[in-house]
């Protein structure tokens, strides 16, 4: 049996309960924690996320509940409340960790408020946690139906690490280990602004090279600020950066991509954002993901055209010529 055998789920939204759904299949007994009550109720009567991940049937080894207490006893636990929402999910759920529980951090996106990673957050919250990092190419509903996936798992102890891939890991939802979590984590919060900007190209029916332009050189923005906050370009080249970013920049099926895509056809971002229960984590991260390069003397110039889009300052047009009109350069610059 695994050391790691029960397994708590923070958040069961679509890529909560898809983790969820892994876990279970990987033999562990999971806990899913909800903020709803109707998503706690559908889970255990009904064995389906109707809300969040309809049409899949999940494993009767899920319990879901709403009471954070629940997850106390568990081995392990998966954060995956969105990144705005952690710190304060994080608070609830102190009283309740003991020291040396690892927390893997499946949230993609930086605070606002504090420019923050969530290693931070976790950090200043829970700081006796054990951190780890699970982030890649991954939609929640092909992990959910058991197609193949491949992640990252980031984790500075590497005992750990290899026993947390081998409680989650199945030949379907294959983890890769990793020392660097700013790397990992830096991936999975860029690449949200990159897709939204990609999403609009596609849009405005700017066509393919442009947008495997805006791929390239948003991985390269990616890698700069990555390696300013300490990060290993190797783990950018990997799933949690270069995989990742390939996935929600080429996919209308990315919540980050699709927002980019109805803003290129006029749609208006409150419209966009009214018609949605799910959260588009780069529309929060952007501004951030802006200031914290600044903060950092990096040039970031898509995600500074996105930000200003979403930030009503810019309108699609004047943005895009805006980026075509900046001089040449280098390309390892």
């Amino acid at each position: 049996m695994s050391e790691y055998q029960s397994i708590g789920v923070i958040g069961a939204g679509a890529w909560g309960t898809a983790l969820a759904q892994t876990a279970a299949k990987a033999g562990r007994d999971v806990t899913l924690w909800s903020f709803e009550q109707d998503v706690t109720d559908a889970v255990n009567a009904k064995h389906e996320n109707t809300i969040y991940l309809p049409d899949v049937k999940l494993s009767e080894a899920i319990e879901a509940t709403t009471s954070i207490s629940d997850l106390d006893a568990c081995d392990a636990i998966l954060a995956v409340a969105p990144a705005q929402h952690l710190r304060r999910v994080l608070e609830a759920f102190l009283p309740y960790a003991r020291p040396g529980l690892p927390i893997i951090l499946c949230a993609k996106g930086i605070e606002q408020s504090s420019l923050s990673m969530m290693t931070q957050v976790l950090k200043e919250t829970i700081p006796a946690a054990l951190p780890a990092v699970l982030s890649g190419p991954s939609f929640a509903i092909d992990t959910a139906q058991g197609l193949p996936t491949a992640v990252t798992l980031a984790c500075a102890d590497e005992a750990v690490g290899n026993q947390l891939i081998e409680a989650l890991g199945t030949p379907r939802f294959r983890p890769y280990l990793a020392t660097d979590l700013i790397g990992a984590e830096i991936g999975g919060a860029v690449k949200n602004v990159l897709a939204i900007g990609c999403g609009i190209s596609e849009g405005k029916g700017l066509g393919k090279s442009a947008h495997a332009a805006l791929i390239s050189r948003g991985f390269a923005e990616m890698t700069r600020l990555a390696l300013a906050l300490g990060a290993q370009r190797e783990t950018l080249a990997g799933l949690c950066g270069l995989g990742d970013l390939v996935l929600t920049c080429s996919s209308p099926q990315s919540r980050n991509m699709s927002c980019g895509l109805a803003l290129g056809r006029g749609v208006s971002l409150d419209d966009i954002m009214a018609s949605r229960r799910a959260v588009t984590e780069g529309v929060a991260s952007a501004p951030a993901v802006v200031e914290l390069a600044r903060r950092h003397g990096v040039e970031m110039p898509i995600c500074e055209a996105v930000n200003e889009i979403l930030a009503g300052r810019a309108s699609v047009d004047d943005a895009i010529e805006t980026l075509l009109a900046r001089p040449f350069t280098l390309e390892t610059a």
